[in-house]
């Protein structure tokens, strides 16, 4: 019994850091990608519209 959960709780701490990773990775390349088109047109911020209040204001990095 003690192996079924040890072994258990092994795949799920590996799952989790999978996700983890993965979240990180994807969270960096969209930041690269996003910094190869502002190098590609010029422009030195992106400009992102509120939903709620239809303004305009700029990218933060961790969106």
């Amino acid at each position: 019994m003690f192996r079924i959960l040890f072994f258990a709780g092994l795949i799920l701490i590996a799952w989790w850091y999978i996700r983890r990773f993965t979240a990180n990775a994807e969270r960096l390349l969209r930041r690269r990608r996003q910094q190869e088109k502002e190098h590609q047109t010029g422009a030195i911020a992106t400009l992102v519209k509120d939903p709620r209040t239809g303004e305009y204001r700029l990218m933060r990095d961790d969106e």
